[in-house]
């Protein structure tokens, strides 16, 4: 063990991005409530370190960058590798939706940012996150996609292309990584976070009358889900989108 690692615990470790808060800090909590190591990343420095404290610094450690930044993703492969020398798992969860606005008014810029942000930093995550352990060692990625990429949604039409490039990107890589690393995606609808509050904000009772649970999901759905699929219960699921969403596309499609 180096002067960097802290002591070894019980499970194996995984990286989170987008990790502060929202579906990203529940992957995480689920992934530490099961005795996993976890090193989490955030833009916001005072976030990251608020949320490493409520996980449990004994076995989480956060990294400050922004996803889109290669030298961020590298940075933080590396310091999970020096902290807890393997990166079992890796959960491609940051993105951004910076703006709602129908197709036709798209601007460019913002489109080629939440692409970017959604996508190419999630391959660069993958790749890092490959030649460091597991290309030799096995394991699994989960990528946070979106009900979005699966149906037309209205005016997150830029987040939806996103997602839907995300849905295929783990295709791509599931059949490349194979057979010692298992790539999985999860779809979820609207989940209860700050970056979902402009779509339920005010109407959380007629968002949620859509869903046949009758509920909108929380951060604790996608948690689970993700422990599934980087679980020894899931080995022989790969190349699989799973839609966590209460049921929404058993209706009419995305509300």
């Amino acid at each position: 063990m180096t002067d960097t690692q802290l002591p070894e615990l019980s499970g194996r470790v995984a990286l989170v991005t987008g990790a502060s808060r929202g579906i990203g800090y529940g992957v995480a909590e689920a992934l530490v409530a099961r005795g996993d190591r976890v090193c989490i990343t955030g833009r916001g420095e005072d976030a990251l370190k608020e949320a490493v404290e409520r996980l449990g610094a004994d076995r989480v450690i956060g990294v400050a960058g922004k996803a889109h930044d290669e030298a961020h993703q590298a940075v933080a492969v590396e310091r999970a590798m020096e902290a807890f020398g393997r990166v079992d798992f890796l959960v491609n969860n940051a993105g951004t939706n910076p703006v709602y606005s129908p197709m036709a008014e798209l601007d460019l810029n913002v489109a080629r940012k939440v692409y970017e942000t959604n996508v190419i930093s999630a391959l660069g995550f993958a790749q890092q996150t490959w030649k460091a352990w597991q290309k030799e060692n096995g394991g699994a990625i989960v990528n946070i996609a979106s009900v979005a990429g699966l149906a037309p949604s209205p005016f997150i039409g830029a987040y939806g292309m996103s997602k839907a490039a995300m849905v295929n990107l783990t295709l791509q890589l599931a059949h490349e990584f194979a057979p010692d690393v298992r790539v999985n995606a999860i779809a979820p609808a609207v989940v209860k976070t700050k970056f979902a509050q402009a779509l339920y904000e005010g109407r959380e009772e007629e968002a949620a009358a859509a869903y046949p649970l009758k509920r909108l999901g929380v951060p604790s759905d996608i948690g689970g889900a993700v422990a599934f699929l980087t679980s020894e219960q899931s080995a022989w699921v790969t190349g699989q989108t799973l839609v966590v969403d209460g049921g929404l596309f058993l209706g009419a499609g995305v509300h």
